[in-house]
């Protein structure tokens, strides 16, 4: 304890050296740098990006003992549009499932597919699919051997698309106010407008319509500056509390499982100031959910603690 307690020590004084040593004009340059105003919206560049995504599941006991951690990977690619009313074309290049222990397999359905993907005001299209993302594709999916996917991971493996995007929500312009482009100094704060909303999570044939996830409160706030990918960012801070969702599960014939739990997510998304692309995103969120399972209504209570990392790879 005393060598970490030296080591902190060691670097606090480094810090303050560092700054001591540091001229009255790059006090001022510094200080300048941190006061003023940013465009936190600049237009895309129109040069293709490449992004990897890491999702990983960890499922645990209510006495904190881990049953089981699941990760799913995606990359992808984006072909920014010509075209303001059709959207970016994203193309998932690959997509793997790793289930515990078992060895990480593919979704060879899912290499290859292409979709267009357009930022609108409630977040959905003209059927109702949250950020376009077709619900047909995800039916019955099948891993590179053969088998099926159990409808706990299909579910989780549609959801790594809707995370991706979800980070747009925050780090692009809302319609209306409540949004990035209100946050213009380091320390702005607002509510952000995706506050409350509800949207469906109901997928295929085995996750029924009524099914929903919403907002708590979401804070958005304009964190600092950093440097990823030799790229100059805003770093934006969300947080969204008190949120909570409900599943009704179809897996076969007349058999219903309603699960209904509350989640707390928040995480930090950097912003290139001049290319205006996310460089990287992460994501924690603690979910908390009660199952009720058979005839006899016995319940289960599950703890997972998920975690996202989104990375922008473009060379």
């Amino acid at each position: 304890m005393k060598k970490v307690f030296y080591a902190m020590t060691g670097i606090v004084s480094f810090l303050l050296l560092a700054f001591a040593r540091l001229s009255a004009q790059d006090l001022s340059s510094a200080t300048n740098l941190l006061r003023q105003e940013y465009n936190l919206i600049p237009s895309h560049s129109k040069d293709t990006q490449y992004y990897k995504m890491e999702s990983r599941l960890q499922k645990q006991a209510l006495d904190g003992t881990i049953k089981g951690v699941d990760v799913y990977r995606l990359e992808l690619r984006c072909v920014p549009s010509g075209d303001s009313s059709r959207g970016d074309e994203f193309t998932c290049l690959r997509f793997s499932v790793q289930l515990n222990s078992a060895k990480e397999v593919s979704i060879p359905s899912l290499a290859g597919w292409k979709y267009y993907f357009l930022l609108t005001p409630n977040a959905r299209d003209k059927n109702g699919q949250v950020f376009g993302i077709d619900h047909a594709k995800f039916d019955r999916l099948k891993d590179e051997r053969g088998n099926l996917l159990p409808i706990e991971n299909t579910y989780h493996v549609y959801n790594a698309f809707i995370d991706f995007h979800a980070m747009s929500v925050f780090a692009e312009r809302t319609a209306k106010d409540s949004g990035v482009q209100n946050l213009n100094h380091i320390g702005d704060k607002i509510v952000h407008r995706a506050s409350y909303s509800q949207a469906p999570v109901n997928l295929g044939s085995t996750v029924a319509e009524g099914s929903y996830f919403r907002n708590g409160e979401v804070t958005l706030s304009f964190k600092g500056l950093g440097l990823v990918n030799n790229k100059a960012c805003a770093i934006l801070e969300y947080d969204s509390g008190k949120s909570s969702f409900y599943m009704l599960m179809k897996p076969i014939g007349n058999m219903e499982i309603p699960t209904k739990g509350s989640s707390h997510y928040w995480g930090d998304i950097f912003k290139d100031l001049h290319s205006g692309w996310i460089q990287l995103a992460v994501l924690h969120e603690i979910v908390v959910s009660e199952t009720t399972v058979g005839k006899t209504n016995n319940v289960v209570n599950t703890v997972i603690e998920r975690s996202i990392r989104i990375q922008n790879v473009h060379p």
